[in-house]
């Protein structure tokens, strides 16, 4: 335990770092999976670990350990962690487990929003022009979604672009983003090292966005030419939006656009695989490590309570054999005398 347990703080860290720089680099759509894969796992081991380091040092309480039944004692003489360094990983886990509600009552209410908006859209089809001269363009998760254009956005491009406008909003919605959103949200208010990570998330639904449209529309220029126009358009509108053409780097996205597709490279999710699995074995050691160090703690109180119950029976039978044989002197002096 003194070495794995701090091996996912060390993981998260890499990742941290390195991801968001590689996911610009590799296919969007198998990117956000490995992102939203290395959020979830990262968080559960960052999770983890602060729990194990905080539990060394609740379980040194006297109250605690007399209710779990093992010895104080031999818990700190087997127990690297400092009681510092106990205490600092609760409270960080107290302020991520509070963090993590807060996101999660936000991230609800921000879907219940999206629903009833809309349920209020005008007409039943997917997509709702709305009568707005501020252009806008975004994707609302429902049930079923639906994409929203406002005329001042419809005025502003071209055919071509506003299909390529539409099918980069239709592939939001297709491809669950809010999902991958939610997650990266929620991971980030529990770890703030994985704000990174989210940021760069959402970059790369917009790229994933962006290649379905350019798949769709058959051409890469009018998807960069409809991103930039929409970007331009819509840089006074005061309504942010989180599924939209206008998220994210809008320049990295049209150089993208206009050079060839990304070529798909194994070793950045090897690499990334591996590190995952690294996290997740060291945190079943440190675990493991955990669990053999209560179960001899609790060892140790036992045979503690066993000796000292069994120390009044060793002096019973010690002063028993003394009195036996001093009746038995008693005896043998008496039959003499008679």
């Amino acid at each position: 335990m003194l070495i794995s347990v701090y091996v996912p703080f060390v993981v998260t860290a890499t990742l941290t770092v390195l991801a968001p720089r590689m996911v610009r680099r590799l296919p969007p759509r198998p990117a956000a999976w490995a992102l939203a894969c290395a959020a979830l796992v990262t968080a559960v081991g960052w999770t983890g670990s602060l729990a194990l380091l905080a539990f060394t040092g609740v379980a040194q309480i006297p109250q605690i350990a007399e209710e779990g039944r093992w010895s104080v004692a031999a818990l700190r003489a087997e127990d690297p962690v400092y009681l510092v360094v106990a205490v600092g990983s609760a409270l960080v886990l107290t302020a991520g487990i509070v963090s993590l509600g807060v996101a999660a009552i936000r991230q609800a209410r921000h879907l219940i929003r999206a629903r009833r908006e809309c349920a209020d859209l005008p007409g039943e089809i997917e997509l709702a022009v709305v009568d707005d001269d501020t252009p806008l363009a975004f994707a609302l998760p429902g049930a079923p979604g639906r994409i929203v254009v406002s005329r001042g956005m419809l005025r502003c491009l071209g055919n071509d672009e506003r299909e390529a406008l539409l099918a980069h909003e239709r592939a939001h919605l297709r491809g669950r983003h809010h999902l991958f959103q939610g997650l990266w949200r929620l991971t980030a208010a529990l770890n703030p090292l994985l704000r990174p990570l989210a940021a760069a998330g959402g970059f790369v639904l917009e790229r994933w966005a962006d290649e379905e449209a350019a798949e769709r529309v058959g051409d890469r220029t009018v998807v960069a030419h409809a991103v930039g126009r929409a970007a331009l358009a819509s840089a006074g509108a005061s309504r942010p939006t989180a599924l939209a053409v206008t998220g994210g780097a809008v320049p990295q996205r049209v150089r993208a656009l206009l050079a060839p597709p990304p070529a798909r490279r194994r070793l950045p999710f090897v690499t990334g695989g591996l590190l995952l699995a690294v996290c997740c074995a060291s945190l079943a050691n440190a675990a493991s490590d955990s669990d053999h160090m209560m179960d001899s703690a609790h060892r140790v109180l036992c045979a503690a309570h066993v000796s000292t119950a069994s120390a009044p029976r060793a002096a019973d039978d010690q002063r028993e054999p003394d009195f036996c044989c001093g009746g038995h002197d008693r005896l043998q002096r008496g039959r003499h005398r008679a």
